[in-house]
């Protein structure tokens, strides 16, 4: 048995198709499944069921795929190491970030990357804050970019920084006028929220308790509404549907006039963002690997490159 018919048979196994496998790793039907009989004839057993249209995995094959799987990924673990040997930060790092946090972080992060370690391009991924942990826990990703809390599944969290919020209102709304605003003073306003799975849709909740409830019955639904996306929710902000919470690095340079800063002559702005009086709600942005995960020197250089990072109006935590 090889490690070449170990990728054949997770390939047949993925695609569900002879052909289909072939192509993914490269070489000829007639070459795969050659190698594919000659290894259920080493085992003796029938890996899969060639059926007219499909192949399905036999219960004893699904087995042996997934050890094969298992065995393959250990067989990459060699040479990592390997490459490690040479230089330390060589290879690709298979980085996840939440929604909330992957448009206002990345453009910056990856030009830092570039720049100190292009040895080390990332691989990204955005999604939902329970998935990248599942990922985490399967190795599919080798670190994330995540806001606490989140469950304990005995991860190495180093935190990044405490990220403010700010209150998002049209142009058009009493509330614009002001300088600050107050958690209460939202209580009356319709809010906006992301859909169910965003951790941020969480935070916004804590702030304003009270929308919980709208939320998920049919009496909310002149109270809050939901948004797929922050970036859509600003939209929805600009068309005087109601107001939302932000995180400060979501909060374009150029609509801080009411911060201190001068709002672009030639592009009206059509949301204010205010900063909050008295106590601001935070989040804390962590990055989470597996303990297992021996590229120090990896998350190393990817906390620099974030350190790097202009990240205006956070509080820097080491």
């Amino acid at each position: 048995m090889t490690l070449t018919e170990l990728k054949y048979i997770v390939a047949v196994a993925r695609e569900k198709h002879f052909g289909r496998g072939a192509e993914a790793c490269h070489v000829s039907q007639p070459t795969l499944s050659v190698a594919i009989k000659k290894l259920e004839e080493e085992l003796q057993v029938k890996l899969f069921e060639r059926n007219a249209n499909e192949i399905t995995v036999t219960p004893l094959g699904e087995e042996i795929v997934r050890q094969a799987q298992s065995v393959l990924e250990q067989a990459d673990s060699i040479r990592e190491i390997a490459r490690r040997g040479k230089d330390p930060l060589a290879g690709s790092l298979r980085l996840g970030v939440i929604y909330t946090i992957g448009p206002y972080l990345l453009p910056d992060l990856v030009r830092q990357i570039i720049e100190k370690t292009p040895q080390m391009p990332l691989m990204l991924q955005e999604n939902f804050t329970v998935k990248l942990l599942e990922e985490l826990r399967t190795g599919e990703i080798d670190c994330a970019i995540l806001a606490e809390p989140f469950p304990d599944t005995n991860l190495a969290i180093a935190p990044l920084y405490d990220e403010p919020f700010m209150a998002a209102v049209p142009s058009s709304h009493a509330l614009a006028a002001r300088t600050s605003v107050t958690a209460e003073e939202l209580k009356k306003e319709t809010l906006l929220l992301l859909g169910t799975g965003h951790c941020f849709r969480d935070h916004v909740l804590e702030v304003c308790p009270e929308f919980a409830r709208f939320s998920t019955s049919a009496e909310g639904i002149s109270k809050s509404f939901e948004g797929s996306s922050l970036e859509t929710i600003k939209h929805m902000v600009a068309a005087g549907m109601g107001i939302t919470l932000v995180p400060r690095l979501g909060v374009p340079k150029s609509a801080l006039a009411l911060s201190g800063q001068d709002t672009s002559a030639d592009q009206p702005s059509y949301i204010r963002y205010l900063p909050f009086e008295g106590h601001v709600p935070t989040r804390r942005v962590v990055l989470a690997w597996r303990r297992s995960f021996t590229r120090y020197e990896a998350i190393a250089a990817l906390r620099n490159a974030i350190y790097a990072c202009e990240l205006p109006g956070v509080i820097r935590l080491s």
